[in-house]
């Protein structure tokens, strides 16, 4: 109950105010268009509708060429007549005919955004195929989304990527995460940048304060999907809350710097080494334990907002605050 008090408003807010709608451009819709000649007639085109996204497009994400130069019109066209090319398209398209679903869900959480942070300028969003090298693209006043990677986890080109996307990633790879990473990447990135965190429990407040700004955002969204859990996983979390939090008492390592030691409780894997029995533990620990602690600490500060939290630049004072003490 508590966890669910956090994540939901006293009563739900009035976003009625807040005039805006969401429309994700269908860029690779537009970009298989080159096919067809003139090219450099319609690549004039979508320079100007798409700007800077266009040049980091074809020089970052499918690595064509310099668009300075001309000769790398040949390297799109290469790419667009090819059969891997065209078979991903028809997979692409037979997923996502629209994204309707997709611009419903981004513009209640864009609204939210707004509602919380009024100053916030919201970036436009395009839907690309990168061949399956980029999942989540951030620009100069866009945010870019690889459609190609949320075909779902069964999708038949994923096995083929195991030694790129091992399957603990892969099984995220579906449609209902697409509006999480949209809203994780436009967090993390513009609206709560990462400091200066130096020691596992500054980073993992920081966490802490993105996951519960996720639920402000995204309260529809079940935990699991935000963080990335499978449900087995979310519940050896709630089951071993207290042994979780006890690891990194025992263990001395809230004030560990070492970024060696660090990263095991943050970043992506199957599992945490040296937590539960075998490889039952969920990964990402300290992400999970901070989003616990900024939970409880909202909990009993019920008036802080999303800004003055964000504004709120010691770790220490918000564990000491939340009285975080789980059985």
């Amino acid at each position: 109950m508590l966890a669910i008090s956090c994540r939901q408003e006293k009563k739900d807010i009035d976003l009625s105010n807040i005039k805006l709608e969401v429309h994700i451009e269908r860029f690779d819709h537009d970009f298989d268009q080159l096919r067809t000649p003139p090219m450099q007639n319609k690549v004039a085109g979508l320079q100007s509708k798409y700007g800077p996204f266009y040049t980091d497009f074809v020089e970052r994400i499918i690595e064509a060429g310099s668009v300075k130069d001309t000769a790398y019109f040949a390297n799109i066209r290469s790419i667009l007549n090819s059969k891997p090319y065209q078979d991903l398209k028809h997979e692409v398209d037979s997923v996502y005919p629209n994204l309707n679903e997709q611009e419903e869900d981004l513009t209640d959480a864009f609204k939210r955004v707004k509602y919380y942070f009024p100053k916030q300028q919201l970036p436009k969003v395009y839907a690309y195929l990168s061949g399956f090298q980029v999942q989540t693209s951030v620009g100069n006043g866009y945010f870019g989304v690889g459609l190609d990677l949320f075909l779902g986890a069964k999708s038949k080109f994923y096995p083929a990527l195991i030694n790129t996307y091992p399957q603990y990633l892969s099984r995220r790879f579906a449609p209902d995460n697409m509006v999480p990473r949209i809203m994780e990447g436009i967090l993390r990135e513009d609206i709560a940048p990462e400091k200066d965190e130096k020691s596992i429990l500054e980073k993992m407040i920081y966490e802490g304060k993105v996951m519960c700004l996720m639920d402000r955002l995204l309260p529809h969204v079940p935990d699991s999907t935000k963080i990335g859990y499978t449900t087995r996983q979310m519940e050896w979390c709630q089951a071993f809350e207290g042994n979780i939090w006890g690891y990194f008492l025992n263990e001395n390592l809230l004030y560990e710097t070492d970024y060696l030691k660090m990263q095991k409780y943050f970043n992506e894997a199957p599992f945490t080494p040296g937590l539960g029995e075998r490889t039952e533990s969920a990964p990402k620990l300290a992400v999970w334990t901070g989003w616990q602690i900024v939970r409880q600490y909202l909990i009993k500060h019920p008036d802080v907002t999303p800004a003055q939290l964000l504004a709120t630049n010691d770790a220490q004072l918000i564990l000491n605050e939340a009285a975080y003490h789980p059985k």
